[in-house]
């Protein structure tokens, strides 16, 4: 079996034979240099030698593999005869050109390498057509043994230079072949890796949908139940800073009962489509309000939300509540990691801003920031760095999918006076040029 790169070399000698051919006659020039005057029959050696050209082009390309081969061998014998051909006819031995006939199998052999047989061609053809030249006598048979050692030892280094050329090409082509193995292993490497990880996603979801009906029950009771404490309690005749105090109590469980309903939702809709919401134009103000307000519950206990975000930003098309999850996740990891650390005045900030025809939101801490070996994974699914208590790993990972789904980004960095920051940009809306959504 041919070598794919000897293939690709076997290929040129149709394309190479159009080019000698069309030069070959305009070579006669150089005879204005080298002869005393122009020879017709030079000029029909070198015409005639053009034609062979043009005919090994024509057939090379319809020829079969082992047709080829034989053409090249052809050819190349034929070369060696019509050039020593025009040796003949500018002078024979005394011709100028006739220096030149110890290179023709180095020649052959650094034209078609991939044929080792060509400079063997070469030089038998170029040996017999030189002895016809050479008049008999002693004195003419040492200057035919001179000739024919040079020849034979042209032809020797053109095998030997066209062998080791192959061989080169060989171990190009084992390389070659190996490093296409090593990335085909490698993509099935990932591609089963996806596989696996939307396998867990998938039972991820279908074990939050189980949950989802586990837990709404119950919480209907616990709702209903509460409301009618609060009334009852509430009608009781209390002091003002009692009731004061009792109404916030209550508020609060309202709040968190609001948060074990968003989360439900949420599960209920990873369990089915992420796209099952519809997407519309709307202010981040909002967005960043609404999570900050959920995250404000777990963020008291650890430090102070800040939320920097102006009014005036231009819109967004995006779902919000799909922003709003992301954003409240972004903050939820910000407050775990200031508890880790144990950060003395922990302080998590939102930010606003236009850069260009883009919004971005930063949420930025004042905590350790992500270690160097664990930032260039920190969207991974499953990859996690808190206890098996706290986190999954998917929440990056989700949180990156919902905004690139609005042509957006999400991108994780330290900041230079320390802590981490959480970038997300997302494009300003233009009337009419609605984003369409990635993955839909």
């Amino acid at each position: 079996m041919r070598l794919p790169l000897l293939d690709k070399v076997s290929t040129t000698p149709g394309r190479k034979s159009l080019v000698f051919a069309a030069v070959l006659p305009l070579l006669t020039l150089l005879d204005v240099f080298t002869l005393p005057s122009l020879r017709l029959d030079a000029f029909l050696a070198r015409a005639s030698w053009a034609v062979e050209l043009v005919a090994l082009a024509l057939l090379f390309e319809h020829a079969s593999e082992k047709q080829r081969r034989w053409l090249i061998l052809g050819h190349c014998a034929l070369g060696s005869f019509f050039y020593l051909a025009l040796v003949y006819t500018t002078g024979g031995l005394e011709s100028p050109y006739v220096h030149l006939v110890p290179t023709l199998p180095l020649l052959t052999a650094f034209t078609y390498p991939e044929e080792s047989g060509s400079a063997v061609a070469c030089g038998i053809g170029c040996a017999l057509v030189m002895m016809a030249q050479v008049p008999m006598g002693a004195a003419s048979f040492a200057q035919a043994a001179g000739w024919l050692s040079i020849l034979g030892s042209a032809t020797f280094f053109g095998v030997f230079g066209s062998n080791q050329f192959r061989k080169a090409a060989a171990a190009q082509n084992e390389s070659r072949l190996e490093r296409a193995r090593r990335e085909t292993l490698e993509k099935l490497a990932r591609a089963e890796l996806k596989r696996t990880q939307s396998e867990r996603l998938a039972t991820v979801g279908r074990l939050a949908a189980s949950v989802m009906h586990e837990i709404n029950n119950p919480l209907a009771f616990v709702r209903a139940n509460i409301h009618f404490v609060e009334t009852e309690v509430l009608a009781q005749p209390l002091s003002a800073e009692l009731r004061q105090e009792l109404e916030e109590v209550f508020a609060e469980t309202r709040a968190g009962m609001e948060r074990i309903q968003q989360i439900v939702t949420d599960l209920k809709g990873f369990s089915h489509s992420m796209d099952a919401e519809e997407a519309r134009v709307c202010s981040l103000g909002e967005v960043v309000q609404d999570a900050a307000r959920l995250a404000s519950i777990r963020l008291k206990s650890v430090g102070t939300l800040k939320v920097e975000v102006p009014a005036e930003l231009p819109q967004v098309f995006i779902t919000p509540r799909r922003l709003a999850q992301v954003l409240l996740n972004l903050l939820v990891n910000a407050s775990d990691a200031l508890e880790e650390a144990r950060v003395p005045q922990g302080e998590v900030r939102v930010r606003g801003e236009v850069l260009g025809k883009r919004v971005v939101l930063l949420v930025e801490d004042n905590g350790p920031g992500f270690p160097p070996q664990v930032l260039p994974r920190l969207f991974e699914s499953f990859f996690t760095t808190k206890g098996p208590e706290k986190g999954t790993g998917l929440g990056l990972s989700i949180s990156r999918e919902l905004v690139e789904r609005f042509g957006g980004s999400l991108i994780a960095e330290n900041r230079p006076e320390g802590g981490a920051r959480l970038r997300i940009e997302l494009p300003i809306h233009e009337p009419g040029h609605e984003p369409r959504k990635s993955g839909a």
